[in-house]
């Protein structure tokens, strides 16, 4: 099974994000983001607006948005 990348560039990382389904909401100190799922309910996104993403934050950040593993690995490595 594959690693979350370390020091992930944020960019990169929204850019997957978006590949599965989320979109920007709001950008301060967090970046807020959400996606709308087919039976019309939301899945909220926070994350930190950081400059490098650590891998264990990203495996939080997944964990919390119901995102597997492999599907945000498949969307990052297609950047």
């Amino acid at each position: 099974m594959s690693k979350f990348p370390v020091d992930a560039p944020k960019r990169k990382v929204i850019k997957a994000l978006e590949i599965l389904g989320f979109r920007i909401i709001r950008k301060k100190e967090h970046i807020s983001m959400e996606r709308i799922n087919s039976d019309g309910t939301k899945t909220p996104l926070t994350m930190p607006n950081h400059t490098k993403i650590k891998s264990s934050t990203l495996r939080t950040i997944c964990t919390q948005a119901g995102i597997s593993r492999n599907d945000f690995l498949d969307a990052y490595n297609k950047i």
